[in-house]
């Protein structure tokens, strides 16, 4: 009997140890995680911090050269969107103290409406403040829709070895009727109104429809060739390669009417519209985004890693 009470008693201290050792993981997996909590918000302050600082610093520019960066693709949700770009050059402008604008391109294009709404823009505000000149600085490309909004500058600069132009428009996409056929797949679509199915790529090609569609793209096309030939007038050389999709160095460009000649955004404050100091009046995206584009994947799936490992779980 003795033995007995014995080993209830050691079992029982042993689920005491076990019971308050598993609350003391816990407990230290719950402080990890806080820690991780705090250290995240911290980081939020010192980067609206950082970035209530920056905006301060245009206030203040004095006489400067105002920068707007159109980079990546021109598109309704990207960084380089209409809405975002409009915004910073109407800023640029209104600023007093702006003694001109560099629209910096590195685009390989994008939407032509958002594109269209941008070279709008730029006519409207060069209307507006005729004596603040606009200029594109091109680095390494500027071609189709990037090169539609470049074309509303007072001059274009570009890097001899810059990529130019691609003046022309394309619809893409893929035709998967031969391999439905090799599988033994049925296509099956059902519409109301004969164009519904407007190039289906499940369907064979359509010759009525695709020559609807080359309709339209010609017509986008002619557009896009007005507007190169409002911008750039009588700059423009006499050569019939120049409206076919051709992407052309700067040198080139500079050749055929294209650019009027080599510059930085550095080379062009200082010695085109003399004023050294710049200030960039690009739309920043948020904190957040800008800490999760720089933190990455890596970073959070070693998160992910990091509280699997610990069994976080909200209880």
């Amino acid at each position: 009997m003795a033995q007995e009470d014995k080993s209830w008693e050691r079992e029982t201290l042993e689920k005491l140890a076990f019971s308050a050792l598993k609350e003391q993981t816990r407990t230290r997996r719950w402080g990890i995680f806080f820690k991780l909590l705090t250290a995240i918000y911290v980081t939020y302050l010192l980067v609206m911090l950082f970035e209530w600082r920056g905006d301060g610093d245009l206030s203040a520019g004095g006489k400067h050269t105002a920068m707007v960066d159109v980079q990546g693709v021109i598109e309704a949700k990207g960084d380089a969107s209409a809405e975002k770009i409009t915004e910073a050059l109407q800023s640029a402008f209104k600023d007093k103290d702006t003694q001109g604008v560099i629209l910096r391109i590195n685009s390989p294009g994008g939407s032509p409406v958002q594109a269209g709404i941008i070279n709008d823009e730029v006519r409207r505000l060069r209307g507006m403040y005729p004596g603040t000149p606009l200029y594109v600085v091109v680095e390494d490309v500027c071609a189709s829709g990037g090169y539609f909004v470049a074309v509303a500058a007072d001059k274009i600069y570009v890097n001899k070895a810059s990529l130019v132009g691609s003046i022309g428009v394309l619809m893409d996409g893929f035709g998967f009727t031969g391999s439905m056929e090799k599988l033994g797949v049925e296509r099956r679509l059902l519409t109301a109104g004969e164009n519904k199915g407007f190039m289906d790529p499940f369907s064979p090609v359509d010759a009525k429809q695709k020559a609807y569609a080359l309709g339209m793209l010609d017509d986008i096309h002619q557009q896009f060739i007005t507007v190169v030939k409002q911008g750039r007038g009588k700059r423009l050389k006499d050569d019939p390669e120049l409206f076919s999709g051709l992407v052309w160095t700067g040198q080139k460009a500079v050749e055929l009417g294209l650019a009027d000649g080599y510059g930085s955004v550095d080379s062009v404050a200082r010695d085109v519209i003399k004023a050294e100091n710049i200030v960039d009046y690009t739309e920043k995206s948020n904190p957040f985004e800008r800490i999760a584009k720089r933190v990455g994947v890596a970073a959070a799936r070693s998160f992910t890693d990091f509280a699997l490992r610990q069994d976080l779980r909200l209880r």
